[in-house]
C-alpha cells in the first residue's frame, strides 16, 4: 500500500476473527447459532438485519475468509442487474475456484425483479448470498428470497462494548505516531455513549479527535470539550420512513399509556431532536383519547391546545407545550373504554350487523312529502332528568352493549348518575 494512501481507522481495526467482533453475543457468542453455522463451514443464504456499524459487513468478510470463498460486494443503492450478472459470470472460473459469497448491502433498495434475479443462483448453490438491511426484512425483502434465507438480527452495540473498541483505537493511533494518548477522564465514555451503538461512528470520532488534539511533551491531549463537540447529536438513529421512526413513536405511546413521564419525555426528546414534531403531535393527540379517554375527558382539549401552541410556536419553543402534554397524559388516570367501545361497534358493522334504523330515530325528511306517518320520537328534554326510555338501535342490535364504564372515578361517577336517572 502506498505510504500516502489514506486508510480509515475503522477499516484498519476491522476484526479478522469472530472473537474480535464487538457485541452480537446472542448470535456470535459461545454456542450462538450463527457462530455454530460458521464453524460448520456449511453456510446457508442469510439476511443480516440491524443498524449500521454493528458488524454485518465484517462478519460476511470473516465467513468468506473462513470458507475460502471469493467475496463480492454490491450495494443495492447503486447496483443493477448487470452487476449481478457480472458476479454470476465469475462462477466456476479461476477467479472464484471455491465459489462466490455475494454480500448485497441494503437489499431493501432492490425491486422485485432485481431480487428475483438472484433466485436461480442461490437455489442451485452457484453463489451464497448474504444480504444486509437496516429495515425489517419481513417488510422489505420479497417472500421468495426470504423463504430461501435465514434471518439474523444484529443489535446496536452497548456503550460498554464500544468502549473496548475506542481504547484499541487510541492505542493504535498512539503507536502510529509514537505519542501517548492522554484523554481526559470523560472522553472515552462520551465517545462510547455518543455513537448510538455504531462502532464505525465511534472509531471515526476517535480518529477525528486524535487528529485535532493538542500535542506536547510526548503526549496527545484529548479533551472532554472536543469529545462533546464530535459526538453532538451523533447518537441519534432516525429515519422518518424506517423502522426507527415507528419504534420511537411506539415507545412514546406505550410510555404514556404506562404512566411513565420520564420515558415519555425521553422519546419525545428523541423525536424533537430529529425534527419530527409531526410524529410526536400525532401520537400525543391519539393517546389523549385512546389511553386516558373518559377517565379525564378534559385531557383531549388540553392536549389539543398544547399541540396547537407547539405548531404555532415551532421548534425549539414547541418542546414546552409538547412536554406539558406528555407529562399530563403520563400522570393522568387511564381508561381504554373509548377504544374498546368503538372497536366493538365497528366489529358488528364489519360483520354485517346493521338493520333498519327505527322509524323514531330517522330524519323527518319524509314527513310532509306525501307521507303521513307518525314518527313517534320522544324528545328527552321534555322529561325528568332529560331522559326517557326508548329504542335507539335497530331491532337486530337492540340489546348490544359496546361501552363499559371504566373503573376510574370519573366514569364511575357518570355510571352512578345514570343508574339513578334510569332506575
Amino acid at each position: 500500500m502506498p505510504a500516502n494512501k489514506y486508510r480509515p481507522l475503522a477499516d484498519e481495526l476491522r476484526p479478522a476473527t469472530l472473537d474480535e467482533v464487538v457485541g452480537q453475543d446472542h448470535i456470535l457468542g459461545e454456542g450462538g447459532l450463527l457462530r455454530r453455522i460458521i464453524d460448520s463451514g456449511r453456510i446457508p443464504n442469510m439476511i443480516f438485519y440491524g443498524p449500521s456499524g454493528t458488524g454485518k459487513t465484517t462478519v460476511a468478510r470473516i465467513i468468506a475468509d473462513r470458507t475460502n470463498r471469493t467475496l463480492r460486494k454490491l450495494n443495492a443503492t447503486t447496483a443493477g442487474l448487470a452487476d449481478i450478472r457480472a458476479v454470476i459470470d465469475e462462477v466456476d472460473t479461476l477467479m472464484a475456484p471455491n465459489g462466490i459469497l455475494l454480500y448485497l448491502d441494503e437489499i431493501q433498495y432492490f425491486n422485485k425483479k432485481q431480487q428475483q434475479s438472484l433466485l436461480e443462483f442461490i437455489e442451485n448453490g452457484s453463489i451464497t448470498l448474504i444480504a444486509s438491511t437496516t429495515e425489517n426484512p419481513y417488510f422489505y425483502v420479497y417472500n421468495a428470497v426470504l423463504s430461501r434465507s435465514t434471518v439474523f438480527e444484529f443489535k446496536a452495540i452497548t456503550p460498554e462494548a464500544v468502549e473496548g473498541a475506542v481504547r484499541r483505537a487510541l492505542r493504535l493511533l498512539s503507536e502510529r505516531e509514537g505519542l501517548e494518548a492522554r484523554p481526559e477522564p470523560g472522553v472515552v465514555g462520551l465517545v462510547s455513549q455518543g455513537c448510538g451503538g455504531d462502532v464505525r461512528k465511534a472509531l471515526n470520532a476517535v480518529e477525528l479527535l486524535f487528529t485535532a488534539a493538542r500535542r506536547e511533551n510526548g503526549g496527545v491531549y484529548l479533551t472532554e470539550q472536543d469529545a462533546r463537540a464530535v459526538t453532538q447529536r451523533s447518537a441519534m438513529r432516525y429515519d422518518r420512513e424506517g423502522d426507527e421512526h415507528y419504534d420511537i413513536v411506539s415507545a412514546l405511546m406505550k410510555s404514556l399509556r404506562g404512566s411513565d413521564p420520564d420515558a415519555a419525555l425521553h422519546y419525545l426528546a428523541r423525536l424533537l431532536e430529529a425534527g419530527d414534531m409531526a410524529g410526536a403531535c400525532r401520537r400525543i393527540l391519539c393517546s389523549a383519547s385512546e389511553d386516558i379517554g373518559m377517565a379525564y375527558p378534559q385531557a383531549a382539549a388540553i392536549v389539543k391546545a398544547c399541540v396547537d401552541s407547539a405548531l404555532q410556536l415551532g421548534l425549539p419553543e414547541a418542546r414546552l407545550p409538547l412536554a406539558q402534554a406528555c407529562i399530563l397524559l403520563a400522570t393522568a388516570p387511564k381508561s381504554n373504554s373509548v377504544v374498546a367501545a368503538i372497536d366493538a361497534a365497528q366489529a358488528d358493522v364489519r360483520a354485517g350487523k346493521s338493520g333498519i334504523i327505527p322509524r323514531e330515530m330517522q330524519n323527518v325528511h319524509a314527513d310532509g312529502a306525501g307521507f303521513e306517518r307518525e314518527q313517534g320520537y320522544l324528545y328527552p328534554h321534555n322529561y325528568d332528568g332529560h331522559w326517557v326510555r326508548q329504542q335507539y338501535l335497530p331491532d337486530s342490535l337492540k340489546d348490544a352493549k359496546y361501552y363499559e364504564y371504566g373503573d376510574n372515578k370519573t366514569e364511575q361517577a357518570a355510571r352512578a348518575y345514570w343508574e339513578k336517572i334510569k332506575k
